[in-house]
């Protein structure tokens, strides 16, 4: 998939999640700039806590330092599984962001929620080619 195609898959997730401002801020913020690291992963809730933990996960995402996009996404089959995608400026970046209190507090309070976790994949995306 090149970097088209992925951009376009995570704005059509982002469409589903996101209100039309902050999609248009993402998408903006995407044209410009070229994540150096990213990562996708399932995780599953304990049996009926999937919206608790996808509010945990939500809190204070937009205040990390170098993360170009964040989306947590409700899988369609398993009614207990998310999806998370993380884009980041580098895998530094990512590093740093979890030992800011707030994403401490956050994995703190999320823990006991999670079941366990599925497909987890990191990768580097690639830069724009085309118009």
């Amino acid at each position: 998939m090149n970097r088209r195609e992925h951009l376009a898959a995570l704005l059509a997730m982002a469409a589903v999640l996101l209100p039309t401002g902050q999609l248009q801020a993402l998408e903006a913020r995407m044209e410009e700039l070229v994540p150096e690291y990213g990562l996708i992963g399932q995780m599953m809730a304990q049996p009926g806590q999937r919206a608790a933990l996808v509010a945990i996960l939500s809190e204070g995402t937009g205040s990390m330092p170098g993360n170009m996009g964040y989306l947590i996404g409700e899988d369609s089959v398993n009614a207990d599984a998310i999806w998370i995608v993380e884009l980041w400026e580098s895998k530094e970046a990512h590093a740093a962001s979890l030992k800011l209190p707030a994403v401490q507090d956050a994995i703190k309070r999320g823990r006991p929620l999670i079941a366990g976790f599925g497909t987890r994949a990191e990768f580097k995306p690639v830069a724009k080619t085309g118009a």
